[in-house]
């Protein structure tokens, strides 16, 4: 820390050149499936270096514990109710994130960032929506989740799955051989886009497709891990961090770029161990619990974040947007967004705290949880629960369908949300439904039938 100066945001914006971003974003990693985490069964060197050398986040959300509304709020700031960008979209769908919305990538092509797009988009499949739409001068991925091809393990009513080029569909069937080299084929794009743009300032955002079942994994880790298949996956995506740092150091500009690695959502439980783990966190993805929404964040930029530190205050994907805004000294959108600056959070200024007075758990537009400082109260809701034997070798098995009345957890002494406390904290109770009440009136909340004030519709392809 010796090496460490706190500068201001402002600082960094007026800086000759402002800084790069990388986004790194895997598809259901859960909490626990970072070595510095507490992984079992694989190692992950490189990302628990990165930690070493950055800041790790234990109490960092995503919106909603689904694929494609946790990637529209990470992009835009929003929580994915706002813009209704729900749920998974696949390619049936005929709406996707609207024009109107300001991505990360047009946030950063107001500074003339170059931007580029390796994996997994699910923002709509349709050309209006695809990434070069939104800010993004490349693209190279799926357009939806790589599970919904004709090989989903059960069910095949999918058609072919499509690997997309730009606009352009480069290969209309993608096939397990192909699935085997993703995550070495996004890395090296990402490679070759750093070699490409390293002079002037650009924004990468690789959106790796892994470890979403089902898993695939090239020779070089193939049978690497204690764990079995979903740890060489993992330690595949570790060893691709790796190589992205190591180019970034090659170029000297790793003191000018910012990296931030994190996952959509929790496990997908219900595949045993094709999925992952949310240790000490309860359920996964699909449910507002923890397991479900708090995902590993490590955030990296030596002299700016200072190094081997941990932060354990709330912070979410949506306050990306805001925070790379003000580092590069950009203009935020004229409507409403949800997400707030971190940057205090992230270069470890004394004393600082979250900036949200409340953060919101939906499911869909149910608002099923609310949380303030330590506390966390569920609205009476249903959830999946692995309340059978999980599944084995990538099919799934073991849901049923539970259901919590109101419920107030403490998750400074409680993380696993097992003791509920309500009737030993009325007032806390009651704090947190007038949290809850406005949070309705301008989200809404389909279970009370209250449409919110600030609600944007998605894009719509024809009218439809």
């Amino acid at each position: 820390m010796s090496n460490f100066t706190l500068l201001s945001a402002s600082q960094f914006a007026s800086a000759k050149q402002p800084p790069n971003v990388v986004i790194i974003f895997t598809d259901d990693q859960g909490y626990a499936d970072v070595g510095c985490f507490g992984s079992e069964g694989f190692e992950t060197p490189n990302l628990d270096k990165m930690a070493a050398e950055g800041r790790k986040f234990t109490s960092f959300y995503v919106s909603q514990a689904v694929c494609g509304a946790s990637r529209a709020s990470l992009l835009t700031g929003c929580y994915s109710n706002r813009i209704g960008m729900l749920g998974a979209p696949s390619h049936r769908s005929t709406h996707g994130i609207n024009q109107d919305e300001v991505l990360i990538s047009e946030l950063c092509k107001q500074k003339n960032y170059a931007t580029a797009l390796y994996g997994k988009w699910h923002l709509g499949h349709h050309e209006p929506f695809l990434p070069l739409q939104n800010g993004f001068d490349d693209y190279y991925g799926l357009p939806y989740s790589n599970d919904m091809w004709p090989f989903h393990p059960t069910s095949k009513a999918f058609p072919d799955l499509p690997m997309f080029e730009g606009n352009k569909i480069v290969n209309p069937k993608v096939t397990p051989e192909d699935q085997v080299h993703l995550t070495t084929s996004y890395m090296e794009r990402a490679l070759k886009f750093i070699d490409e743009n390293h002079e002037d300032p650009f924004f990468l955002y690789v959106a790796h497709s892994m470890p979403h079942v089902p898993l695939f994994v090239s020779e070089k880790f193939k049978n690497k891990s204690e764990q079995g298949q979903y740890g060489d996956v993992i330690m595949e995506i570790d060893w691709s961090v790796g190589q992205i740092l190591e180019r970034l150091k090659q170029h000297g500009i790793d003191e000018n770029t910012l990296v931030i690695f994190t996952s959509d959502n929790g496990p997908w439980m219900s595949y045993g161990n094709h999925a992952g783990s949310a240790k000490p966190l309860r359920e996964g993805k699909g449910t507002a619990w923890e397991g479900g929404v708090r995902v590993p964040c490590i955030m990296r930029w030596p002299g700016k974040i200072p190094a081997g530190t941990t932060c354990n205050e709330l912070a979410a994907t949506i306050d990306l947007f805001p925070t790379i805004a003000k580092l590069i000294n950009g203009k935020l959108p004229a409507h409403a967004i949800d997400g707030k600056d971190i940057w205090p959070l992230m270069s470890g200024e004394k004393g600082a705290t979250t900036p949200h007075e409340y953060y919101c758990y939906y499911w869909g537009n149910e608002l099923q949880c609310i949380r303030s400082g330590d506390w966390k109260l569920h609205f009476p809701h249903r959830y999946r629960s692995l309340t059978g034997e999980p599944g084995n070798d990538g099919l799934p098995n073991g849901y049923s369908q539970e259901k919590t009345g109101l419920a107030l957890y403490n998750l400074s002494d409680d993380i696993g949300e097992k003791n509920d406390v309500k009737e030993q904290h009325p007032e806390v109770v009651a704090k947190l439904k007038e949290y809850a009440n406005a949070a309705r009136k301008e989200l809404g909340d389909s279970r009370l039938k209250i449409k919110g004030t600030g609600y944007r519709a998605p894009g719509r392809l024809n009218n439809q």
